[in-house]
């Protein structure tokens, strides 16, 4: 992983150098695993965000913003308890482990001086962030219990001594010479990066590799060169902290890593190359959890209707027939005079052919010959009603099916306050069952909360990520002069720009906007129209962010990550 025991060390300085000595004002947590500690220190507040989550655990400032529950869940209520008002005494590291310990100073209920240690372990799936009581060791409280049938060497419950995990006893790189790399390194047995692993603290495969891939011919001449050389900048704090990006892979690490990819985007801090690098991803599993029953539900509809079209195109070629039936009854009653009850056909000059071919009628002998006619008239006149009908269900089903795409690709862009909505317009559509709860406060309809951006010259541009945020942002709450952009027949978000009149380079960041939000989010090239907003209509029963327009311009922009977060943070 790229959260190694080097990169927490790195990490612990630079948390140490921005927060020591501050104090804890609020503390939120608004995942499962997840806590925010405001810290106010050297004049500004900071948001610390402490991650247990199993595939994106990590420590950090975070200019992100969060959404906290209306209800704080009980480890949060004890954080505030025991954190709140305490001073951050130090940040520090034991032995190069994927561990911070963050020790704070306070007064207790009774006014005496107390000292807790909220510890965050950093290690995949077993990440846990545990408040313990200094003087006694004793754990306060876990983000995530662990029992001793879980684990046997150490139970993480209130009330527990705090063990830490089982040493590894590895050596630290920092005190590695050439005689120790060659003593400990067996060059005849291969696999050279896993022994590095095996035998040095802190380091991860990742870097393990990226060692050996500039050791070139790696000998035990060439591999410790490497080895000395990547330590010692490690050590001495000489960071580029740096993206890399390998086909659609992103690996991130304390400076460009040559064995992942020759291009890599550089930051300032660690936290903001974080920012970076988890910008949506987190939300993205947690939204994909929250979200996986209606998306299944979604995705039955969709295919439901596919079905039906199949089925009702096969069923309009039957009735497409209407005219065979029309042309039968005519001639058959042109020649009623040679038609006898009993007959079970009749070949008769077909009059509307230029060439005067014959048509063979079958018959039904129990009737009479104006009984037959009037049978042929009726089945014309039911299949022609039919072809009505089906064409009409055909179109119905197509408009369900292009309804379903718009909210699979919502799912794709949404936050988990997005998916309520999305799941309560199912209920209100009548796909989903309104679940039972017990009866609370009268809750208030309350607006939906919409994405902002600012262009490059300050214009406001706003953005709809579900079908009620579009329906709200177009038909309420945007001007009718405003301009309103929408990928060309590509399911996505509506977007307005909040100006009469902007600037072209606007329109071309609000229509990067509009792709980036869309179904065509990983294209190049994507249609984007746009027209004002008085020329969007909304049809009269149409399905929830349904529209129609005109008077539209189309542009072509391809969707940049980099644009949207440089929009986002404009203002």
């Amino acid at each position: 992983m790229s959260f190694d025991g080097l990169f927490t060390r790195a990490m612990c300085k630079e948390l140490s150098s921005s927060l020591k000595g501050g104090r804890i004002n609020k503390v939120h947590q608004p995942y499962k695993n997840e806590i925010i500690l405001v810290i106010r220190a050297n004049g500004k507040n900071h948001k610390l965000l402490l991650s247990a989550h199993p595939n994106h655990a990590r420590v950090q400032i975070t200019k992100e913003e969060y959404e906290n529950p209306a209800e704080a869940p009980m480890f949060c209520m004890l954080l505030r308890k025991h954190l709140e008002g305490y001073a951050l005494e130090e940040i520090s590291q034991p032995n190069l482990e994927r561990i911070l310990i963050f020790t704070v100073k306070g007064r207790n209920e009774i006014g005496d001086i107390s000292y807790k240690q909220l510890i965050v372990e950093i290690m995949g799936r077993h990440s846990n962030i545990i408040l313990v009581d200094q003087d006694k060791q004793i754990i306060l409280d876990s983000v995530k219990h662990v029992s001793a049938a879980v684990n046997t060497y150490r139970t993480v419950l209130p009330g527990h001594p705090y063990i830490f995990p089982p040493q590894q006893h590895k050596a630290s790189p920092f005190e590695a010479d050439e005689n120790d790399l060659l003593q400990r390194l067996d060059f005849n047995s291969g696999k050279l990066d896993k022994q590095i692993v095996t035998q040095y603290a802190g380091v991860s495969p990742l870097l393990a590799k990226e060692i050996t891939y500039r050791a070139g011919l790696v000998n035990r001449n060439t591999l410790p060169d490497a080895f000395l050389a990547i330590i010692k900048r490690i050590e001495a704090y000489d960071y580029e902290p740096a993206i890399m990006e390998n086909n659609t892979k992103e690996s991130y690490y304390l400076f460009p890593l040559e064995s992942v990819s020759q291009k890599a985007k550089c930051f300032p801090t660690l936290s903001e190359m974080l920012d970076r690098f988890f910008f949506g991803k987190a939300e993205r599993d947690r939204v994909k959890q929250q979200a996986n029953d209606i998306e299944r539900l979604i995705i039955n509809e969709k295919e439901k209707n596919e079905k039906k079209i199949l089925k009702l195109e096969e069923t309009l070629k039957e009735s497409q027939e209407a005219s065979k039936f029309q042309l039968y009854g005519e001639l058959l009653t042109a020649n009623l005079y040679a038609v006898n009850k009993g007959m079970s056909e009749i070949e008769v000059v077909n009059y509307y052919d230029e060439e005067g071919s014959t048509i063979i009628i079958p018959l039904n002998p129990l009737k009479t010959p104006s009984e037959n006619a009037q049978n042929l008239f009726t089945k014309y006149q039911k299949a022609k009603n039919s072809l009505e009908i089906i064409q009409e269900q055909i179109e119905k089903a197509k408009n369900e099916v292009h309804y379903f795409e718009g909210l699979l690709q919502q799912i794709e862009t949404a936050s988990p306050k997005d998916v309520e909505e999305i799941r309560q317009e199912l209920i209100e559509e009548g796909y989903l069952r309104k679940k039972q709860k017990r009866q609370s406060k009268k809750s208030h309809t309350t607006k939906p909360t919409l994405d902002h951006y600012y262009s490059s010259d300050g214009t406001e541009v706003i953005v709809g990520k579900n079908n009620k945020q579009n329906d709200y942002l177009t038909n309420k709450l945007a001007a009718r002069d405003d301009i309103w952009l929408h990928t060309k027949d590509i399911p996505g978000s509506h977007v307005v720009i909040r100006s009469k009149e902007p600037s072209e380079q606007t329109i071309l960041e609000a229509a990067i906007l509009a792709s980036y939000n869309s179904k065509a989010r990983h294209s190049s090239s994507v249609p984007v129209d746009y027209t004002k907003v008085r020329y969007v209509k909304k049809p009269s029963g149409a399905k929830p962010g349904f529209v129609i327009y005109e008077n539209q311009q189309t542009v072509y922009v391809t969707p940049d990550e980099e644009i949207v977060l440089k929009l986002k943070q404009s203002k």
